[in-house]
């Protein structure tokens, strides 16, 4: 089995996210742009320079609300998300807290085309079993392109993330953030995540491992 990669890019212009996107992608068979670093005015002039490349990327326009840096209101963001949806990304991850409220981006998005990864994190700590069970089937009527991640406190709270693989192994992309979480990275692998995420260095979120870690690991299974 080959286990792949989204490399994250968190660039704050276009002409900077082009070049470390090529780079990116010449090493890792996906990569997500988080366009929420790049004021939302340069958002427009960044997807056209990177379109070539989008049917490998995972776009991302996260508010601050959800752990992101968009500096837009949420009226602009919506905005913004539609625009995304319309130069047809490999995935655009939309939150779970704005898709399900917002039911007019909802069914413009599909009618673009463009699959829908909805995500859920929790950035404290990890909920019960039953409760992330429960959250996997709401997103479930959204898209079959689902992203849930917690905040490990222990290694039983990832092992309760990693879980969720027994209701859902295709689409699902469920791992822990933090130290405690670090390995579900890896084993959602196994569990069947279409790929996971790691930084070109400088770890993007608690507990991410850089591209080289990641393939280094890979080499040693060959």
């Amino acid at each position: 089995m080959a286990y792949k990669t989204c490399v994250s890019i968190t660039e704050t212009t276009p002409r900077r996210l082009r070049s470390v996107l090529e780079d990116a992608l010449r090493k890792s068979e996906y990569a997500e742009i988080r366009l929420d670093f790049l004021r939302p005015d340069a958002v427009p002039e960044a997807l056209h320079m990177v379109k070539k490349h989008l049917r490998r990327c995972v776009c991302t326009l996260r508010p601050k609300a959800e752990g992101g840096k968009f500096q837009g209101d949420e009226k602009e963001r919506v905005s913004i998300l539609k625009l995304i949806a319309e130069y047809g990304p490999y995935l655009i991850d939309i939150e779970y807290s704005t898709i399900s409220k917002n039911k007019e981006l909802l069914r413009y998005v599909k009618k673009t085309g463009t699959p829908i990864l909805v995500s859920w994190h929790d950035f404290k700590k990890t909920p019960s079993f039953s409760r992330l069970t429960e959250k996997l089937q709401q997103m479930k009527k959204i898209s079959r392109h689902i992203k849930i991640v917690t905040t490990a406190n222990s290694v039983v709270d990832a092992t309760s993330v990693l879980s969720l693989y027994r209701k859902q192994n295709s689409g699902l992309i469920a791992f822990a953030m933090g130290d405690f979480g670090r390995i579900s990275r890896i084993l959602c692998l196994y569990l069947g995540s279409p790929y996971t995420y790691v930084s070109l260095g400088r770890p993007v979120a608690p507990g991410q491992f850089s591209l080289d870690e990641v393939k280094s690991l890979f080499a040693l299974q060959k």
